[in-house]
């Protein structure tokens, strides 16, 4: 080794033509399978367009399944409740929908918060593509909830924590949808969206415990709607049927826009052309 060491000091041309020696990284990495290759490209809109059209079809067949047999199970199946007649089915819907809505948004806001971290497009395309599945389901969660609540409370809407904090999830839905569409320019959306995202998860929680203080301080904390749980196992079952049933939705319409939020964004790319010369 030494003696190597002391002929490229002592001879200029060897040490240059030394230098000259391809990155063993470079040489690796030429020398790899095909398939090793293939498995380390980046994550390109176009092939996660091609990916989301082959999961959506089956998303959207499995979440058709799991929400029909969870409303047959919620609505044929289940006995009546002793108290609250057959007002309380309503909560086979209610309660997945509140559940998901809320997943829905921390995955969002994840998701742009990752955006802005690493400026990767999908993210950003992603939560945008989330945002109005996010706000139908908090819509869903909101409406049943005060059908559930007329007969018992007596009127279509009391200030219950987590209707209150579900309102608020509708509404930060709503705001990102707004605000991405009245910037022109999708960094600049992207950007400003992903912060009031961001700014929505330390809103929630705060939102939630202030109005569970509020109502212990004014006595009206009994003003809530119970979950149907009768220690039989089938509404559980039917609960959880319903959550993934929402869940598999969620996942079809937010590929669905996906794809559609990609076609948007690179309408002048060569492969969008192409695709569309294939399809026609």
């Amino acid at each position: 080794m030494g003696t190597v060491i002391a002929n490229l000091l002592l001879q200029p041309q060897a040490w240059k033509a030394h230098s000259k020696m391809p990155a063993i990284s470079r040489t690796l990495s030429s020398c790899a399978p095909p398939g090793l290759q293939e498995g380390t490209q980046e994550v390109t809109p176009e092939r996660i367009y091609h990916i989301s059209g082959r999961l959506a079809p089956w998303l959207a067949g499995a979440a058709a399944f799991l929400c029909a047999v969870a409303l047959y199970f919620g609505f044929f199946v289940i006995p009546t409740h002793p108290y609250q007649g057959q007002h309380f089915r309503i909560a086979f819907l209610h309660f997945p929908s509140m559940w998901i809505s809320v997943v829905v948004y921390l995955v969002m806001a994840a998701s742009s918060g990752y955006g802005l971290l690493t400026g990767e497009r999908i993210a950003s395309m992603l939560a945008s593509s989330l945002a109005p599945t996010g706000a139908l389901l908090a819509f869903l969660a909101l409406w049943t909830g005060s059908l559930w609540g007329k007969p018992i409370w007596g009127t279509w809407w009391v200030w219950e924590a987590r209707l209150a904090t579900e309102m608020l999830v509708l509404f930060l839905f709503l705001g990102f949808i707004a605000l991405h569409e009245a910037i022109d320019d999708y960094r600049r959306a992207d950007r400003a969206s992903g912060v009031l995202a961001l700014v929505g998860i330390v809103g929630l929680p705060l939102l939630y415990f202030s109005v569970y203080r509020w109502s212990l301080h004014y006595g009206t904390s009994t003003r809530t709607l119970p979950a149907p749980t009768d220690g039989t196992s089938t509404v559980a079952t039917a609960l959880l049927v319903m959550s993934i049933g929402l869940c598999a939705y969620a996942g079809a319409a937010t590929l669905t826009r996906l794809r559609n939020e990609i076609l948007k964004r690179e309408r002048s790319s060569d492969w969008v052309a192409k695709q569309f010369r294939e399809e026609s």
